[in-house]
């Protein structure tokens, strides 16, 4: 360690009271302080009347500059090192502490609990028991952590999409910690995966949509037992294969949201983890609203409901809840012996028949609320029955 002389006189001055720590300590402060001058970027401005102080600024998390004063320009520069150094003892900041840190953080900045259950349930899965966990922040460089991501992938065999899911969490924290001053770089923009990634093979269109029959089958059932009951949640579904809503999206329309042949995604329901409810919040997944069109056959289904509700579809003017569509769909596949096929398949259908029927991929992107043309093409399927695949193939060549 290189200590200047008057550092030496300091530990001197320390050792004959047998207060080594407290010399080293004073070390330590001491080189702090010569880095936070050497990196802060302001001016320090001194006192404009007699019994003024010293002030300067600094850029606070969101990015904003912050003032702060002290009575002399030293104490002013200590007051900095806790905002460029805010963990005292970096070496007892752990990983897992800047984790609950972070998500604290985060939770302040998103209204989606969900996403706040899930970076918990990644975080147990994927690092409690991983040498990340206890290893002190500062400890942690690009190529240990990298070690550890590969790690990761390769033990628990992930995707290429579940690492990046995994991957969320650790970018969040980092990008934090740098921002917090709490490291000076970002080891994770370093970091690159060797392992090769689980390959998945796609499912096939029988399982992932409903065929032409199937489909054709369904929509009996549907105006059958809406002809018996008055149930629009019947109507709800047919209308949303010519629509192709996420399902939270489909149950919180409202009338106020038709614009002539339009139809404008403004709002999802989600379900509250905490309270095992459903609510309404007034952004779609994606916080992208849309327009979906609305062909004659869709119009026509919404004018066969009565408008009892602010909302669309509802039962007993109270507004049908995504559970209520799923239990319609388990319900038709234990009639007809078959798997069930969620609700998240009558989107997948509704994409793979535009697709199958030369619309525009980039179309069906939008009209789906993608942001990514490579998440649209994972919805496309073969949608036809095997007889009509055949017909298809044999014309074409």
């Amino acid at each position: 360690m290189e200590i200047n002389d008057v550092l030496l006189q300091d530990l001197l001055k320390y050792a004959k009271i047998d207060d080594i720590d407290r010399a080293l300590a004073y070390i330590e402060m001491s080189k702090k302080l010569e880095k936070v001058q050497k990196i802060h970027p302001y001016a320090i401005t001194p006192p404009t009347k007699e019994g003024g102080c010293y002030q300067t600024c600094y850029k606070g998390i969101n990015g904003k500059r912050k003032n702060i004063k002290a009575p002399t320009e030293k104490e002013l520069w200590e007051k900095l090192i806790p905002i460029y150094f805010p963990q005292s003892n970096l070496d007892k900041f752990k990983f897992s502490d800047l984790f609950q840190e972070w998500l604290t953080y985060k939770e302040s900045i998103t209204s989606s609990p969900n996403t706040i259950m899930r970076h918990r349930q990644h975080y147990r899965r994927y690092f409690e028991k991983s040498a990340l966990h206890d290893k002190n922040i500062a400890r942690i460089d690009d190529l240990f952590l990298e070690t550890e991501c590969n790690r990761i992938v390769k033990s628990f065999n992930l995707t290429r999409k579940e690492w990046n899911n995994v991957k969320t969490i650790l970018n969040g924290m980092f990008d934090y910690a740098t921002r917090k001053h709490y490291l000076q770089t970002d080891p994770m923009e370093k970091v690159r995966i060797f392992v090769k990634f689980w390959q998945v093979v796609k499912k096939s269109g029988s399982t992932q949509t409903y065929n032409t029959q199937e489909l054709q089958d369904l929509h009996l059932y549907l105006d059958r037992m809406f002809a018996e009951t008055g149930d629009s949640v019947f109507l709800c579904i047919k209308f949303n294969f010519l629509a192709g809503l996420r399902v939270g999206e489909l149950v919180s329309l409202r009338w106020s949201d038709i614009e002539g042949n339009r139809l404008h995604i403004v709002r999802e329901e989600v379900r509250n983890q905490t309270t095992n409810s459903y609510e309404v919040v007034e952004h779609t997944k994606t916080y992208q609203d849309r327009f979906v069109i609305l062909v004659p056959k869709a119009l026509e289904i919404l004018h066969k409901i009565p408008r009892e509700s602010e909302y669309i579809f509802t039962r007993d003017s109270q507004r049908i809840v995504s559970r209520q569509v799923a239990y319609v769909l388990e319900k038709y596949a234990q009639s007809q012996g078959m798997e069930v096929k969620s609700s998240h398949k009558i989107r997948k259908t509704f994409a793979s028949l535009l697709n199958a029927n030369g619309v525009p991929i980039d179309c069906i992107r939008e009209m789906l609320g993608h942001n990514n043309l490579s998440t649209t093409l994972g919805y496309i399927y073969n949608p036809l029955t095997e007889s009509e695949t055949y017909e298809l193939i044999k014309n074409a060549l």
